[in-house]
């Protein structure tokens, strides 16, 4: 399927790696003119050879910090109209809400796709993620909100919710389970697997494939959304 994203300028935040790096690796490859960002120019470099690897295409890197007003600036400044935004973040505060002004150039072009990469914990909270969950579902809400303000232009934003995609941070969680209770890697892994209903870890290429979807001009009708990808764990009906 042609997604309609050829050319289009896709900014992905925090994509040095996992599920951010998997985005940018797949928009690359469905023809979109992709940039990404990191906080370590030495992982940046080793993503971008990764994506010209598995893609053939090139894809251009910003150094910068997006937890901060500075970093941010710096992300618009060499990348000021993007077609399509994927906003991630590894800390709880996804960022200003005075971000958002960067969506009126999406509105004027009849074009932009925005997609939030948020957590299961959105909608099923654990003590253990309070933090995070409590910021996370503050952008959920305000991101409705606009969602609504922006669908006439062309302008879509959903929410991507992951539980347990098999990336670097699903590493760290295992260390730290193996730390608190004496128990091995593959222990802590599959403790892991058991909550979930398909019994494996999600693929980074399956989360991936479909934030290129909510991305594609075939979704324009798709907005305001929150899609769980969690091997069909979530036991509520909504």
């Amino acid at each position: 399927m042609d997604l309609g994203i050829k050319n289009k300028i896709a900014l992905v935040c925090a994509s040095s790696q996992g599920l951010g790096l998997a985005c940018a690796t797949t928009l690359a490859r469905e023809g979109a003119n992709v940039v990404i960002n990191g906080r370590d120019q030495g992982r940046l470099d080793k993503a971008v050879a990764e994506i010209r690897a598995k893609t053939g295409a090139e894809a251009k890197s910003i150094l910068a910090d997006i937890t901060t007003e500075v970093g941010r600036q710096t992300i618009f400044d060499v990348c000021p109209n993007p077609d399509i935004l994927i906003n991630n973040n590894a800390g709880p505060a996804p960022g200003q809400l005075s971000d958002w002004n960067h969506v009126t150039g999406m509105r004027e072009r009849k074009f932009g796709r925005i997609v939030n990469i948020t957590s299961a914990m959105v909608k099923s909270p654990r003590p253990h993620m309070a933090l995070s969950t409590s910021a996370r579902t503050g952008l959920t809400a305000f991101s409705k909100s606009l969602s609504l303000d922006v669908a006439a232009d062309n302008v879509t934003i959903n929410n991507l919710l992951p539980e347990r995609i098999d990336t670097p941070r699903q590493e760290f969680m295992a260390e730290r389970l193996m730390k608190l209770h004496q128990i091995t890697r593959e222990e802590a892994r599959q403790r892991f697997i058991n909550t979930i209903a398909a019994k494996r870890m999600g693929t980074p290429e399956e989360f991936a494939d479909a934030c290129a979807f909510l991305c594609s001009a075939q979704a324009g009708f798709i907005s305001g959304q929150n899609l769980q990808l969690d091997g069909g764990s979530y036991s509520g009906l909504i």
